[in-house]
């Protein structure tokens, strides 16, 4: 619902009709509003981190291949939600302006998100896969800010073309890097 509504169309009585939940036992789990939505966000991380586990940790893959993975994996349940995009985005986008603790609170998850992508970066950069010149914590910083605006771009479009677009151009770019340069004989 807070994916679907935002955190402030989102009403707490609406939640508790959709949930068949008494206000008492909202009460009794959540301080207010904002402790419920930090907590969604925080069970929304867990999953996040458990599929990133499934996926960077999986060593049968080279690491571009994990990482492609992943997003790949994320992209069938934003297909599966109808293209709403990710949970961290869109309340960023609604309260990182008005509320500092929710700023904090999603900016340390993006970034966590980005940690993980770095130290699958920095194996590929151990492989020869990434240039050793490359700052891969940069790369995957990037990688999340790309991703987090081509969600951005398949909820609006209800669509997943941005997404796909996004993560192939990403690839085939660190690919291109990565791959030395033929020399031309005269």
């Amino acid at each position: 619902m807070l994916l679907e509504q935002g955190y402030n169309s989102l009403g707490i009585q609406a939640l508790l009709d959709a949930t068949h939940t008494p206000k008492g036992s909202f009460y009794h789990h959540f301080r207010d509003k904002e402790d419920f939505a930090l907590q969604v966000i925080d069970a929304y991380m867990t999953e996040v981190h458990a599929g990133l586990d499934a996926c960077l940790l999986d060593q049968m893959l080279p690491p571009f291949a994990r990482i492609r993975r992943f997003f790949e994996m994320t992209q069938e349940k934003y297909r599966q939600e109808g293209y709403l995009g990710c949970l961290m985005g869109g309340l960023g986008q609604e309260l990182s302006g008005v509320s500092e603790v929710f700023r904090r609170k999603i900016d340390w998850c993006l970034s966590s998100i980005a940690e993980r992508m770095a130290t699958c970066l920095s194996e590929a950069q151990q492989k020869g896969d990434v240039p050793a010149v490359c700052d891969v914590q940069a790369m995957a910083n990037l990688l999340v800010n790309c991703w987090e605006g081509a969600a951005l771009r398949s909820r609006l479009r209800r669509d997943p073309t941005s997404l796909t677009a996004m993560l192939d151009f990403y690839i085939n770019s660190i690919s291109t890097v990565a791959r030395p340069q033929s020399m031309s004989v005269a």
